[in-house]
């Protein structure tokens, strides 16, 4: 009897839960053909009527990229030329001049020619400007002119670019290039192995489990793998590398949508490569994604102790969808969190503030590690032993933003000469020049503080008299003066963002990753860590 009342009443709950979701998804979609039906009317008539000639293309792909912009900054749409650009870097192989390049309006920068490949060969250095590729110009190119770069194995490509104020060509004969995802690794001293893995393609575990064989076989018995600078890539390779150190069957990731599909854990699948070796894993503010997945998730388990500075904070995961005509969406379709539940994205895009700026989490949740270690989300991948030299702030950002140390590194690069690495010291006069440099280039930024005092000097408020307004002013003075003196409160961060720019243009970066073996601070001190077992095993426990 107690079952068919039962029956009775969840017979009717179901009707009314299936009849709610789907109203709730007629009447979604009932929403979304209106608006495609408003739009498609008003494009028509727009292109038909307009006082002068559209182009519907250049407008079509301005809606999109401004409706993509109320989202968040990695939901995107992949024209034909985008989705072949996503294949390449996933893959790790392409064929162009092997140099990386920064596009402006009318020129393109050599930021970085990859060493032995066509552009080194041709003799391009960082800091040269192309402004010309073949006969086209690039001010007069409408896309993004890096893509003429491109081409077959084996064609010839002519460049006009500047170089110090002097115009010179090149004939660059264009070959494959392999992106490798570990592009150094070597020993810091006869027991501990270094590893840089610079990105997650495909190449990512593989790569690294080699790199972990080689240097065990060189007398390895604890290793450094740094993260550094790596925004990340293939979600399964973060999965891969992170089981190289963990044992199969490890939840590492679980992703949560909307879209119920979606929703996943991600477990090891494999045998570990070495499961108990110590281990310390370096992270800074451009460790993101797939980085915040290894360190975090590591972190999480116990299995390795977190040197650095807090990372990007990206805990969102994208997916490309096919479109049309060869495109595709990049979108966001979920939120991933690591082993302890914590979800670590740090700028909350669906909140904004008054400038339609992603708002910054400010309130963590506490969470524990399988040994009990408090951890929290929020914010990126908090260090366990945090180095100064790698923290940064606005004025450092701006330093790199506007490329006043990139730009100081090439003009350094044409003043002095050095027959190998040893020879090189940054001292105390070249930061002086540098300081004298930054002032010269009229280089300014705004601080918070700054945006504050300016709007309430502009406001129109009859309770702020004369006097009020004049200490405001005084007020923005002194935070000036404060921004010039902080270049020497910062002068460790700031010069090691300059030594790692300098020593790249005389030795490439194989050269700066050897420069760091015996010179850079989170590496130094993960060496003396690593060779302190009760203080290591202190940190995890």
């Amino acid at each position: 009897m107690k079952m068919s009342v039962k029956k009775k009443i969840w017979v009717p709950i179901l009707a009314v839960a299936l009849l709610v979701t789907a109203s709730s998804f007629k009447s979604d979609f009932f929403e979304i053909a209106k608006q495609i039906e408003i739009f498609t009317t008003l494009f028509k008539e727009l292109n038909m009527n307009y006082v002068d000639e559209t182009n519907p293309g250049e407008l079509m792909d301005s809606a999109i990229k401004n409706m993509l912009d109320e989202l968040d900054p990695y939901t995107r749409f992949l024209n034909e030329q985008d989705v072949e650009a996503y294949k390449i870097n996933n893959a790790g192989e392409y064929s162009g001049i092997g140099a990386l390049v920064r596009s402006y309006e009318s020129k393109l920068v050599v930021v970085e020619p990859y060493k032995g490949y066509a552009a080194d060969k041709a003799g391009l250095k960082a800091g040269d400007e192309i402004i010309k590729i073949g006969e086209t110009k690039v001010a007069d190119f409408d896309d993004n002119a890096s893509e003429l770069l491109k081409g077959a194995n084996n064609t010839s490509v002519e460049v006009t670019f500047v170089r110090q104020g002097q115009t010179k060509t090149a004939t660059i004969t264009r070959e494959g290039v392999e992106v490798d995802a570990v592009p150094f690794y070597d020993m810091i001293d006869t027991k501990t192995g270094y590893i840089v893995l610079s990105r997650f393609n495909e190449k990512a575990s593989g790569q690294t489990k080699s790199a972990i064989q080689d240097l065990k076989g060189r007398g390895a018995e604890r290793l450094v793998l740094d993260l550094r600078g790596n925004p990340g890539g293939l979600l399964s390779e973060a999965i891969n590398v992170t089981n190289l150190f963990v044992p199969k069957g490890e939840l590492i990731v679980t992703t949560k949508s909307k879209v119920k599909k979606f929703n996943q854990e991600y477990r090891t699948r494999n045998q570990p490569e070495d499961e108990n070796i110590p281990l310390v894993v370096l992270v800074d503010g451009k460790s993101a994604s797939a980085s915040e997945i290894v360190s975090g998730g590591l972190q999480d388990l116990d299995r390795a102790v977190v040197i650095g500075a807090r990372s990007f904070g990206k805990g969102l995961v994208q997916r490309p969808l096919k479109l049309t005509y060869g495109t595709q969406l990049k979108v966001t379709i979920s939120r991933y969190y690591t082993p302890s539940g914590r979800c670590i994205q740090a700028l909350d895009y669906w909140h904004r503030d008054a400038e339609g700026n992603a708002v910054r989490n400010t309130d963590f949740k506490e969470y524990t590690t399988k040994n009990g270690r408090k951890v929290w989300d929020g914010g990126g991948v908090m260090p366990d032993v945090a180095i100064k030299s790698l923290k940064t702030n606005s004025l450092i950002d701006a330093l790199q933003d506007n490329n006043v140390v990139f730009d100081f590194a090439t003009n350094y690069f044409y003043d002095h000469s050095f027959a190998n690495m040893d020879d090189f010291t940054f001292s105390d006069a070249d930061y002086n020049a540098f300081k004298k440099y930054v002032q010269e280039q009229n280089f300014t930024f705004q601080t918070k503080t700054e945006e504050l005092l300016e709007q309430s000097i502009n406001a129109d408020d009859s309770l702020l008299g004369a006097e009020v307004q004049e200490k405001y002013k005084d007020l923005l003075l002194a935070v000036n003066r404060g921004k010039i003196s902080a270049l020497d409160s910062y002068k460790n961060e700031i010069k090691k963002l300059l030594e790692d720019e300098i020593i790249t243009r005389y030795f490439y970066r194989e050269g700066l990753y050897q420069y760091f073996l015996d010179h850079d601070d989170a590496i130094l001190t993960a060496k003396e860590l690593l060779a302190d077992n009760s203080k290591y095993a202190s940190i995890l426990k």
